[in-house]
């Protein structure tokens, strides 16, 4: 299994939210640039950065940027991570993108995803642009040295290349069936 890279083309996929509605990568082809954030509830790192991501949505909406949330874990063997908590968690966080429910994994596997929280930014035509975590210090929001996922947004708004397009994702790993 390998991640996507910069320059790959995204990957289609139509998952349930917890909107009680099926979301599909393709409905966002208008967009200027699309992350796709795997992520979940229980997870420290995800939490560390959930307001973050929150916040980089409500500063790019109007943009022409979309955020959209994935979880992939097993909620068998993470029970904070099923369906009827990722309703209560994006009450309770506000979050103001979609949060799916890869079930099955098949996304997750597709994408090469492997940690929680792992970013894949796409630009207008579909290719990755930028890879990796979202900035470089999930402890301290005021301690960020590098805003990566919003210094690609930038980039991709002014129709050029991320500064930087690769980083290591850094949370807790998928947890797999």
């Amino acid at each position: 299994m390998a991640n996507l890279k910069p320059g790959d083309e995204a990957i289609a996929f139509e998952l349930p939210g917890v909107d009680d509605h099926h979301h599909a990568l393709a409905d966002h082809a208008d967009k200027v640039a699309v992350a796709v954030v795997f992520t979940c509830n229980h997870c420290p790192y995800a939490q560390a950065w959930e307001d973050r991501i929150v916040q980089t949505q409500a500063d790019y909406a109007d943009r022409g940027v979309k955020v959209i949330a994935i979880s992939a874990n097993d909620p068998e063997r993470y029970p904070d991570d099923n369906f009827p908590r990722m309703k209560e968690r994006a009450q309770e966080k506000g979050f103001n993108f979609p949060y799916l429910f890869d079930e099955s994994q098949e996304v997750a596997r597709a994408y090469g995803a492997e940690r929680t929280p792992e970013v894949f930014l796409f630009g207008k035509d579909g290719t990755l642009l930028y890879h990796g975590t979202v900035d470089d210090n999930y402890e301290d929001p005021g301690a960020v040295q590098n805003h990566y996922l919003r210094d690609a947004l930038d980039a991709a708004l002014a129709d050029e290349e991320p500064p930087v397009a690769q980083t290591r994702p850094i949370g807790c790993t998928i947890k797999w069936r």
